[in-house]
């Protein structure tokens, strides 16, 4: 499969958190995504980046907080997760990046 400069666009940047590690002992990776990505292009952006093969995709959408800016008020921006969880035998290496 090629890498088309669109799955750029999809990807925004790999999640490394407490619970991302954990379930990454599962075989799944959790990225952040387009809020306007659908399951079947993250899929494909994916497996053309990093030569996988996907085997399910979960998103969800985590709804900004509101919090105090050097004591005004503003609100984070909303932010798109994709739990991708890969074949039996696929590796992703999300340290050195894309």
């Amino acid at each position: 499969m090629t890498t088309k400069p669109e799955h750029y666009d999809v990807i925004v940047k790999p999640l490394i958190t407490e619970k991302a590690t954990l379930v990454g002992e599962a075989n799944a990776f959790v990225f952040q995504v387009s809020k306007t990505a659908s399951k079947p292009v993250i899929k494909e952006a994916v497996e053309a980046l990093f030569n996988v093969k996907v085997k399910a995709v979960n998103t969800t959408i985590t709804k900004g907080k509101t919090k105090r800016f050097k004591g005004r008020p503003g609100v984070r921006s909303d932010v798109k997760k994709a739990y991708v969880t890969l074949e039996a035998g696929n590796t992703i290496d999300v340290s050195t990046g894309l």
